[in-house]
């Protein structure tokens, strides 16, 4: 009861408003995020230190004040995405090559589009579906409050996007006949530490979910990875990278290897867009790391590789 209270009565009213005056709210916000209200200063400290142990402590803490700063930039944008109109979508976020794209849906390609949480993939999320022609789809686990799970994805799929609950993903692909783009965000702290693929990133040893790399391969999905791009305050620009077309023609790991390398050169173009809050280093590296890594690759070869 709560949350529609506040839904209605506070969150999508304010979404109303045009975003320079919601940047005002916010702007106060971020002054309060800086000065008396240090949310998870630690956790965002911590792995901007870890991440970049070549800079300075003025550089570093730069980062960590823009970083804020964006943080709170996101929460107006992500409040105005509820009700944001498709014109003014279309008119804040721009793909530059698109041609991409619209060469593997020419040739009937379904596409796994990969990225991190690095600037407003919230606007990207509910636009989708209006920027490319192939079907959007989302993964996604559902929010542990009822309201807010439905209200939210109402609103992300109000103009095409088909958010699918992790769980059934392989049942919704198996039975799908569109051409699909599914967006996945494959930046997270992987859930287990047996099953990922551990590589260097950001300059520390790191687990990176394997989930991608897995359903190219099962449904022979090309793998495009995106970057996004603040041209100004509320506007942004998404710039296309084909890691692979022919998945089932690259060694185990090379396409988690890509994506890594291509969010690790987006994130230290401009590190403060990167959500930094997240607790992505939680898992603890395996003792026995290079013997799961042969048992990965050889489950891989026997499951992908095997004729």
């Amino acid at each position: 009861m709560f949350s529609a209270f506040a839904y209605y009565v506070f969150i999508y009213p304010l979404s109303l408003l045009p975003l320079r005056v919601m940047y005002l709210f916010t702007d106060f916000f971020y002054l309060l995020l800086i000065s008396v209200i240090p949310y998870r200063r630690s956790v965002v400290r911590g792995n901007i230190e870890r991440s970049f142990p070549e800079k300075s402590t003025k550089e570093k803490r730069k980062i960590e004040r823009q970083f804020y700063r964006h943080l709170t930039d996101l929460l107006a944008e992500g409040a105005k995405n509820l009700s944001i109109s498709e014109k003014q979508l279309l008119k804040r976020f721009k793909v530059e090559n698109p041609e991409i794209m619209e060469e593997l849906y020419a040739k009937n390609k379904d596409v796994l589009l990969v990225s991190g949480h690095y600037n407003n993939w919230e606007w990207l999320i509910t636009g989708q579906n209006l920027l490319f022609k192939h079907q959007a789809v989302g993964i996604g686990m559902p929010l542990s409050n009822g309201f807010w799970d439905k209200k939210l994805n109402a609103r992300r799929s109000r103009f095409g996007m088909k958010v699918i609950h992790a769980k059934i993903v392989h049942e919704f692909l198996k039975s799908n006949s569109a051409t699909i783009s599914t967006l996945i965000l494959a930046d997270q702290s992987p859930g287990n530490s047996k099953k990922c693929y551990w590589m260097e990133f950001l300059n520390q040893t790191s687990g990176i979910i394997f989930g991608p790399e897995m359903l190219a391969n099962q449904y022979d999905q090309a793998v495009v990875y995106f970057s996004l791009h603040k041209v100004k305050r509320g506007h942004y620009s998404m710039q296309l990278k084909e890691i692979t077309s022919t998945p089932r023609e690259l060694e185990y790991g090379e396409i988690t290897e890509r994506f890594a390398h291509l969010l690790e050169e987006t994130i230290n173009e401009a590190p403060q867009y990167w959500i930094w809050s997240h607790k992505r280093w939680k898992r603890d590296i395996p003792a026995d790391l290079k013997e799961l890594r042969a048992q990965q690759i050889q489950k891989f070869n026997d499951r992908f590789r095997s004729n």
